[in-house]
C-alpha cells in the first residue's frame, strides 16, 4: 500500500465536533496523525424576538441564505417549528460545505458559487443581483459581519436575521497536546476563523508562543492569515477551500526527523 500524501505529518484539528472528527478521518486516510482539539463549540440558541417575527413571515420569504453548515442544522430546526418550508423560497449558501449540508437536507437547487466560498463570492452570483422588494432571511450564528446584509439592502431587499446558534470557547486541558508538540509530533494547525485562532492560542496559555513558533498555520482565507495572532506561527499557508485544498496545502510540508 502506497504512503499517503501526509505520511507522518502531525496536524491539529480545531473545528467543532463532529466536523473535527470528519476532517480528522480524511487526514488520517492520507497518512497524517490528527490531533483533535476543538477550539470552538457550537451551542443552539432560541431566535431573538425579531428573529421569531421573521420566522413568522417565512411564507413570504423569497430567498433564505445560510451562512454555515451549523446555520443549516440549527436554522432548519427552528424554521420547522414555525411551519413547513415555503415552496417558493430559494436557498443560498456561503461555502460548499454549507451548500452540501442543504443538499443533504433535501434542497436540490442551491445557489452557491464554486469560485469563492465566502459572502463576497455569494454576492457575485447572478441570482442575487436583482432583489428589489424581495424578503430575505439570513440564518447565522450570533454576531458576525454586516457586509452581506448591507449589500443585499443596497440591492433593494428587506433583510432579517435568524440567529440560531452561538459560538463559545470550550473548556479543555491542553497539556496532552502541548506534550505532543514538545515531542516534535505536531507540524501544523488548521483553523477556519479568526475566532477559532484566538480561542486556540488562549487555550494553550503560556505555551502558545513556543508551540506556534514551531508549527505552520493553515487557513482558508487571507483575512485569517493577516490576523496578528497568525504572525506568531513559524509559517502561514492559505489553502484552497475544501478538504482537498487543505490536504494539498498540507502536503507541501515536510516532517523533520
Amino acid at each position: 500500500m502506497s504512503a499517503g500524501r501526509l505520511e507522518g505529518l502531525g496536524v491539529v484539528v480545531t473545528r467543532p465536533r463532529p466536523a473535527a472528527d470528519r476532517l480528522a478521518e480524511a487526514l488520517v486516510r492520507e497518512g497524517a496523525r490528527a490531533f483533535i482539539f476543538p477550539a470552538l463549540v457550537i451551542e443552539p440558541t432560541n431566535p431573538s424576538p425579531r428573529g421569531a417575527e421573521a420566522l413568522g413571515r417565512l411564507a413570504e420569504c423569497g430567498l433564505a441564505i445560510f451562512i454555515s453548515a451549523n446555520a443549516v442544522d440549527h436554522g432548519l430546526a427552528v424554521a420547522r417549528r414555525h411551519g413547513a418550508w415555503p415552496a417558493g423560497a430559494r436557498v443560498a449558501a456561503v461555502g460548499e460545505a454549507t451548500a452540501q449540508a442543504l443538499r443533504n437536507s433535501g434542497f436540490r437547487d442551491v445557489i452557491s458559487p464554486r469560485e469563492r466560498h465566502d459572502s463576497e463570492g455569494l454576492l457575485a452570483a447572478p441570482e442575487l443581483r436583482n432583489l428589489k422588494g424581495e424578503s430575505v432571511i439570513v440564518f447565522r450564528g450570533e454576531g458576525g459581519r454586516e457586509h452581506l446584509r448591507e449589500a443585499l439592502e443596497g440591492r433593494g431587499a428587506r433583510v432579517d436575521y435568524v440567529e440560531c446558534y452561538r459560538r463559545a470557547r470550550p473548556r479543555a486541558d491542553a497539556a496532552p497536546l502541548v506534550q505532543a508538540w514538545r515531542r516534535g509530533e505536531v507540524q501544523a494547525v488548521t483553523v477556519l476563523s479568526t475566532e477559532t485562532l484566538e480561542n486556540f492560542l488562549a487555550m494553550l496559555g503560556g505555551d502558545a508562543d513556543a508551540c506556534a513558533a514551531a508549527a505552520t498555520l493553515v487557513v482558508h482565507h487571507a483575512a485569517i492569515a493577516s490576523h496578528p495572532d497568525a504572525r506568531r506561527f513559524e509559517r502561514v499557508l492559505v489553502a484552497p477551500a475544501g478538504v482537498d485544498g487543505l490536504v494539498g496545502a498540507l502536503s507541501t510540508l515536510r516532517v523533520t526527523p
